[in-house]
């Protein structure tokens, strides 16, 4: 009987001759490197010659690099790896892949040794990175090598043969993995080593922005960074970089400054331009008019381009007639072509003063133009305050008229009671103040002032009737020839201090009075009744005290009302 370690042994002799069966007897050379050459193209094969005693067959896939098309005809010789000797066929088993690979490994396999970087193309993607062929080995390049900064888009380097360093090699597994990060980086401590040691101010170099920030953009110089501040990106106001610039633009910069112990480095665009402000003073006379876009706006004005890289300020107080308290950004918008005046200019300071409001005409030097003093114009009551109305003249503009002004007759605050706000009313232009931007109106000057032939004709001195319209505490007002209006003082009401009592006086009594004062503004008199006793006694005592010096006041007083009677009586 046979034993369990004879029948595996018997089982291993016949699976090795099952296998030669199959596969043909271990001749040696599989595993081998050997040259052929194409016999034919067979289908998506060629047939090929490896001076053996069959031919081998290989996909012409295997003879295009990655993402190219194989060119392969009779005659080409090329090396190839025996994969087996013969297949079931009879056919020798072959692969140009493996025998690229074998070669591109040996000779990988020193470059890594020696550190010394190796040519690749990119030419697919896989997960975490990309695949790279090193001339028949296939690596892997991790997305975070494949530049010094993260790329956004890597079809520019696929196809492309370029440097690479490899990181780590494993043959066992068949693993490579390569940087061109690395390759970048050490040519650009060459390039950085060079630049800085040639470094001057006032060089115009080339570079790439790197980076755009509030305050400015890095510019990659090829090895070294510099900053262009947003203030030198150019002559017009420039309020953020991204206005202006992209990353991985190129551009053209001008060394600024340079600080050799800090290696900082200050870029300027706008200095490889002409300045716009030389002969600003010439281009922009002062009182000239001139139309801009205004490119910004603070709470103390705005600012307006004249030409790109000339801006000029409009001051809070330059930019309304009327909006005197007003924000900017209320009365013009960003963006929006005004028309201004130039008000200063400062050239040596870069500054040039403008004027909105000039160049749209003060409103009361128009008025005053359409309106003169003297003429009639008809407009809305906009407010009633408690000194008067404010009439609409003009668009943004009011004329006032005070309570003084809107009736002969009476008072204020009475006259007043007789309007309304919106209101349609006609006034005569009174007074015109352009500097205080002043307008006057009055309603009651439309007519002729009723006192004013009483105002001609009496002076001071005379004795006139008068009829008594109110009695106060401090005297009594009255009325001269029902039109102008008088008032008498409490001392003023008699000589004797015992009679100065304003209840003695009935309203609508007749009373004669000494005029001592006349307000033709005011259009009224002050009166005295005292004055005028004091005046007729004097009279009295130089008519008859002379002639009778025995006589009693009583009796001069006496015979000098007599005298007049009869001196009434025979007129």
């Amino acid at each position: 009987m046979a034993t369990a370690t004879s029948l595996a042994y018997a089982g291993e002799e016949d699976f090795a001759a099952l296998l030669d069966a199959t596969l043909g007897p271990d001749t040696g050379f599989a595993g081998s490197v050997v040259t052929g050459r194409v016999l034919r193209i067979d289908g998506d094969s060629a047939v090929l010659d490896v001076g053996l005693k069959s031919e081998g067959r290989v996909p012409l896939k295997e003879f295009a690099a990655p993402g190219q098309k194989a060119e392969v005809k009779a005659g080409d010789v090329y090396e190839l790896f025996i994969e087996r000797y013969e297949d079931r066929d009879g056919s020798i088993v072959l692969s140009r892949e493996k025998a690229r690979r074998e070669e591109a490994w040996t000779t990988l396999e020193k470059s890594h040794q020696a550190g010394i970087r190796v040519n690749g193309v990119i030419f697919g993607r896989v997960k975490g990175g990309f695949t790279v062929d090193l001339g028949g080995a296939v690596a892997f390049l991790p997305g975070s090598q494949v530049d010094i900064r993260p790329v956004r888009d890597v079809t520019p380097l696929m196809g492309n043969a370029q440097p690479f360093q490899i990181l780590k090699m494993d043959r066992a597994r068949g693993n490579i993995v390569v940087s061109r990060r690395a390759v970048l980086e050490e040519t650009r401590a060459e390039q950085r080593s060079e630049l800085i040691q040639g470094l001057k101010e006032g060089m115009i170099l080339d570079g790439v922005v790197k980076n755009i920030t509030d305050y400015g953009a890095f510019v990659d110089l090829g090895g070294v960074d510099g900053l262009l501040h947003v203030t030198d990106i150019a002559w017009r106001r420039i309020n953020h970089p991204s206005e202006a610039l992209t990353i991985g633009m190129p551009v053209k910069v001008q060394v600024i400054r340079f600080n050799q112990e800090t290696q900082r480095i200050s870029l300027g665009m706008k200095q490889l331009m002409s300045d716009p402000w030389d002969g600003v003073a010439l281009k922009y006379p002062v009182a000239a008019k001139f139309s801009g876009r205004v490119t910004n706006i603070t709470d103390y004005g705005a600012f307006v381009e004249l030409e790109a890289g000339v801006e000029g300020l409009v001051h809070v107080s330059e930019m309304s007639w009327t909006k005197k308290n007003a924000h900017p950004g209320k009365i013009v918008a960003t963006s929006e072509q005004v028309d201004v005046i130039i008000l200063d200019v400062d050239e040596p300071k870069r500054r040039i003063s403008l004027g909105l409001k000039q160049a749209q005409g003060n409103p009361w030097e128009l008025f005053v133009e359409a309106h003169p003093v003297g003429s009639t114009i008809e407009g809305e009551i906009r407010n009633i305050t408690e000194f008067g109305l404010f009439i609409g003249v003009g668009a943004e503009i009011d004329g006032m008229v005070h309570m003084s002004d809107i009736s002969w007759d009476e008072a204020g605050e009475a006259a007043m009671q007789h309007y309304s706000k919106g209101q349609m009313v006609t006034a005569k232009v009174l007074d015109v103040d352009v500097e205080k931007e002043r307008i006057s109106l009055g309603i009651k000057q439309l007519q002729a002032d009723p006192a004013a032939e009483v105002l001609d004709r009496v002076r001071k001195g005379d004795i006139v009737t008068c009829i008594v319209t109110k009695v106060e505490q401090n005297g009594i007002e009255v009325k001269v020839d029902e039109v102008l209006t008088g008032f008498i003082r409490r001392a003023e009401l008699a000589r004797d201090r015992g009679d100065q009592r304003p209840d003695k006086f009935a309203i609508g009594e007749k009373v004669d009075a000494r005029v001592t004062a006349v307000d033709r503004a005011a259009r009224r008199l002050t009166l005295t009744i005292k004055g005028k006793e004091v005046e007729e006694e004097r009279e009295a005592m130089r008519e008859y005290g002379s002639a009778d010096s025995g006589a009693s006041l009583g009796d001069i007083l006496g015979a000098a009302i007599r005298r007049r009677r009869e001196t009434a009586g025979e007129e």
